[in-house]
């Protein structure tokens, strides 16, 4: 697997309210994307990138992190399966247009392996 981006999410309890602090106190003003329950926000570089979530509107628990991988996310979940990890979301294509599977990391951490339409190549 080839990463093409990897974001880190933070739970929050609710977006609006942490928004101030991250967009105004942190400098991550740019507001990437807005689903109500996450939410992606950046410097005006792109260079830093935090991603909040409230609650996942699809899978059963929330990631911790995000790790983008473009048109491979089929071969990452073979390969995830092939080494016996723990799938806690199967593959799925989501409304909002991604495609993504989240697999328990051996410290317990849930990943979210995520394909964006914008990130395939």
């Amino acid at each position: 697997m080839r990463p093409t981006g990897l974001t880190a999410n933070l739970n929050v309890a609710d977006i609006e309210e942490a928004k101030e602090f991250y967009t105004d106190y942190l400098g991550l003003s740019v507001e990437e994307m807005n689903l109500g329950w996450v939410a992606r926000f950046k410097t005006p570089d792109g260079r830093a990138v935090v991603q909040l979530v409230s609650s996942d509107a699809t899978a059963p628990v929330d990631s911790v992190l995000s790790i983008h991988v473009g048109d491979e996310v089929e071969a990452a979940y073979e390969e995830a399966q092939r080494r016996g990890f723990d799938i806690v979301y199967p593959l799925t294509t989501e409304p909002w247009g991604v495609r993504r599977f989240f697999v328990r990391a051996p410290d317990g951490s849930v990943v979210n392996i995520v394909s964006h339409s914008d990130d395939a190549g």
